[in-house]
């Protein structure tokens, strides 16, 4: 049986620069399973010039257009955290799918009122939590779910926030605001604990977490202006897993000389090492090694047909919207949704709330 593209209308493509024009446009171009249906921006010669370089059958200038466009089948919205809230209730209003980006919204209570309205309204939702989607990240799972690991004891991160360290581009003062959603907390650490999650296909019990600002101020990399670093750049963490497994994590901002990328996963029959010269996962250049017994560590490859060797940036996105794709048309269950964003965010919030205590998540 065919099914018919699903029409897809993106919010804020701007036709040179965004996350939009990178990512997501790119990935859905290469599938059939989706038509590229309407692009908006707030000023309409931008939204015309996107959609005549991208290939969108229709440019608007506003959202409530977009939404309410017959041709609209799933809205994407990737524009900044703290736009999320409007954006996402406007095409849920609307009785549209939506795939927002992650953090769905700038705190717990936001992305409860997202996953409820979308209930409410028995509408699909995806969101961008792309490491899952990743082929070392899926790899590792394969592997543990066929016992590669025996049980699994500990899990043990290292990671740097790559921003949040000496200096920080002006498009991202805003992740400078706490309040904002958008810290080293919120991006790099929640998508290296989500991965971790989905590769050990578990949950918390418990987790703890000291949040500590060492670097007073940051510099502006345009302007060289000096300004308050407000949020966490070292975040210490501990966590018990449901099976009783301990995960602990250091993530720092900025980068460093030495470790950027450490995850190392401990079993009684085998460990699991994931390393990378970038600060986190989501930005790949993955390498994966293991061993089992009395062997020493060695790489493991991982097959074609998870998709290694694709462009990061877009093969993560592509293979997202690929489940997505099947989820609507076999009625399954494996693209990530809101629900999935507020088991994220809850974990977050607990972390934030724990001053160093162990809290229930």
């Amino acid at each position: 049986m065919t099914h018919a593209p699903i029409r897809v209308g993106i919010i804020g493509v701007h036709p040179d620069r965004g996350w939009a024009s990178t990512a997501h446009v790119p990935a859905l171009k290469d599938l059939p399973q989706f038509r590229l249906s309407v692009v908006s921006h707030s000023r309409m010669e931008t939204a015309r010039t996107s959609a005549e370089k991208f290939g969108f059958e229709h440019a608007v200038s506003s959202t409530e257009e977009l939404v309410n466009h017959a041709g609209v089948d799933l809205v994407v919205v990737t524009v900044r955290v703290p736009e999320h809230l409007q954006l996402v209730t406007a095409a849920l209003e609307a009785g549209k799918s939506v795939f927002s980006e992650w953090p769905l919204g700038m705190n717990l209570r936001d992305a409860e009122t997202m996953n409820s309205l979308a209930a409410e309204k028995g509408v699909s939702t995806m969101v961008g939590l792309q490491t899952r989607a990743n082929p070392t990240v899926r790899h590792m799972r394969k592997l543990i779910q066929q016992g590669y690991l025996g049980e699994v004891l500990s899990a043990s991160i290292i990671g740097s926030g790559i921003t949040w360290g000496e200096e920080l581009e002006e498009a991202f003062r805003y992740t400078l605001d706490p309040s904002k959603g958008a810290s080293m907390l919120h991006v790099p650490f929640a998508h290296t604990i989500d991965a971790l999650l989905f590769a050990l296909d578990e949950n918390f019990l418990s987790v703890s977490g000291a949040l500590v600002s060492r670097h007073p101020t940051i510099r502006m990399m345009e302007s060289k202006e000096v300004v308050p670093l407000n949020v966490a750049d070292q975040i210490a963490f501990t966590g018990t897993l449901t099976s009783g497994g301990v995960v602990t994590s250091h993530f720092r901002g900025g980068l460093s000389r030495a470790t950027n990328f450490h995850v190392e996963i401990n079993g009684s029959r085998g460990d699991l090492l994931l390393t990378s010269p970038v600060g986190y996962v989501g930005l790949g250049g993955f390498k994966l090694m293991g061993a089992q017994a009395d062997e020493t560590l060695q790489p493991i490859f991982v097959p074609e047909d998870f998709g290694a060797g694709e462009n990061v940036l877009t093969g993560n996105v592509r293979k997202l919207y690929e489940l997505f794709a099947s989820d609507m048309t076999s009625c399954t269950r494996q693209s990530p949704a809101f629900g999935d964003a507020v088991n994220l965010h809850r974990l977050i919030n607990a972390v934030e709330q724990s001053s160093g205590v162990s809290r229930k998540v």
